[in-house]
């Protein structure tokens, strides 16, 4: 054989050693993440303090799982965390058939109202961290994926009840109830279908067809904020709405379904009045990723204002809880970061806790349920503070893995202000909604980032290789025919 042949036939074996190093490469960390990870408390982890927290904070961490199973890697759990981010205590759901943990309020004064769910039903009890006992339990089977439950009137749990649909009838009863735990019957509740037009077409809304969806309106808090008044999250349709029990009417409504520019799926909204009593909401805008304020001024017939904002997809990777507190500042849950932090009201973070995996709600126990002290808790017309604030002083970590920069943050600072920053900014938002639950536990976000490159890169040289032996792989499958 000849030296060209040779040189011939060793060019395409070069560029396939190339192809294979770089691949070896990309998967090389992956594949030491996962013979040295082991789960741990490491990834529970303070972040910024500037200033120690007020008493201890309780953080409800809904946790990932797969069709209903648990994932010790990514658990579900309550954590309490003292003023310097110390972690006090740890609870645990798994032995209260409980797999996902979702709002949390402080009662009696040093006790907790846990709302936890497993596939089929869900789970209320109080909870005293001090001495880890359960002083009572409920069971709602008919009631699936609760997301909030507060207890009300002494004895009565108010209930969210989403994903309501009866096959049998064909429709969807997404409603709000009231259920008298001493006399173990329902006294009250409130229909969406029946108070509402979301199952007629509407456009870009929900369809009718589209209301048979086991999620309908995705409703995920309902909050006491006056006698007779109850504020509801309907979050698959954009909007907060304030109900009055006794007429059934809709008293006050912020937002629309799809006026994303309003709020966005939000989650857990919270009622303020100022000084002068204008109704003012506070909401975690989720898929916005920012948190705002409006408030309702000129009355009954008034407008909605956004008087406040903190945030940005630079900042926030879909925030699910925000609490105003009685010093001015916020109390915010930041999910897909796995953190939680307590802002001014200039948005300087002045204390900060990264809690894996997929915190949802964040309560300050020394101030009990802030629905229950909308007039303790100053808007920003009070504290003088209306604007839009950028989110500063962050530890930027990544929980148990040291990283100070994502790869979707990453993305967006390298093409800003290029012809091409508007699709990688949404390529980059997309990709920081869906990594975080289809990664690994073991895997870091960087490892991860690595192994998609490697499995395009062979899924490339797969359909290269078939190109380059296309004749030969023709000339084969035609000999076995013949």
């Amino acid at each position: 054989m000849s030296n060209e042949s040779k040189s011939r036939l060793s060019r395409p074996w070069l560029v396939r050693g190339v192809v294979l190093l770089v691949i070896a490469s990309l998967l090389a960390p992956s594949a030491v993440s996962a013979l040295t990870y082991e789960p741990s408390d490491t990834d529970l982890q303070k972040g910024t303090i500037e200033s120690p927290a007020n008493g201890t904070t309780v953080i409800s961490i809904q946790g990932f799982k797969f069709q209903g199973q648990s994932n010790g890697k990514k658990p579900a759990r309550l954590v309490g965390v003292g003023p310097r981010g110390d972690v006090q205590w740890i609870h645990e759901g798994s032995e209260l058939d409980v797999t996902w943990f979702y709002d949390v309020d402080p009662v009696n004064g040093s006790n907790l109202l846990v709302t936890g769910t497993r596939k089929g039903g869900t789970t209320i009890y109080e909870y005293n961290p001090q001495t880890d006992e359960i002083v009572w339990r409920e069971r709602f089977d008919e009631a699936h994926d609760t997301h909030d439950v507060d207890l009300i009137n002494g004895d009565q749990l108010l209930v969210a009840n989403m994903r309501n649909y009866d096959p049998e009838k064909g429709v969807n009863e997404d409603r709000i109830f009231i259920y008298d735990r001493g006399t173990d019957e329902v006294v009250w509740e409130w229909q969406f279908r029946d108070h509402t037009d979301w199952t007629k077409k509407q456009g870009g809304t929900f369809a009718a067809e589209k209301a048979k969806n086991s999620d309908w309106t995705h409703v995920n808090d309902v909050d006491k904020i006056a006698e007779g008044q109850y504020l509801v999250s309907p979050r698959n349709m954009d909007q907060v709405m304030v109900i009055n029990r006794s007429t059934k009417e809709i008293d006050m409504r912020l937002g629309s379904d799809n006026d994303y520019s309003v709020m966005d799926e939000q989650h857990n909204p919270t009622y303020m009045e100022s000084d002068n009593g204008t109704p003012t909401i506070l909401v975690a805008d989720s898929h916005g990723d920012r948190v705002v304020e409006y408030a309702k001024r000129g009355g009954e017939d008034g407008e909605w204002k956004r008087t406040w904002e903190v945030g940005s997809r630079q900042s926030f990777n879909w925030p699910r809880d925000a609490d105003r507190l009685p010093n001015g500042n916020t109390l915010i849950v930041d999910s897909n970061n796995h953190r939680v932090m307590e802002v001014n009201s200039q948005g300087e973070i002045v204390w900060e806790f990264y809690s894996p995996w997929a915190p949802y709600d964040v309560e300050r126990m020394t101030y009990g349920d802030e629905a229950m002290a909308a007039d303790d808790r100053p808007t920003a017309a009070d504290m003088n503070a209306e604007g839009d604030y950028d989110l500063t002083g962050s530890a930027g970590l990544t929980p148990g893995t040291g990283d100070k920069l994502t790869f979707s943050q990453w993305l967006s600072a390298a093409f800003a202000g290029t012809p091409i920053s508007g699709p990688a900014e949404s390529f980059a938002t997309q990709w920081s909604k869906i990594a975080p639950w289809v990664r690994p536990v073991w895997m870091g976000p960087w490892d991860f980032v690595g192994a998609v490159v490697a499995g395009l890169l062979l899924v490339g040289w797969t359909v290269g290789e078939l190109v380059y032996n296309r004749k030969r792989i023709s000339s084969g499958v035609r000999r076995r025919l013949a």
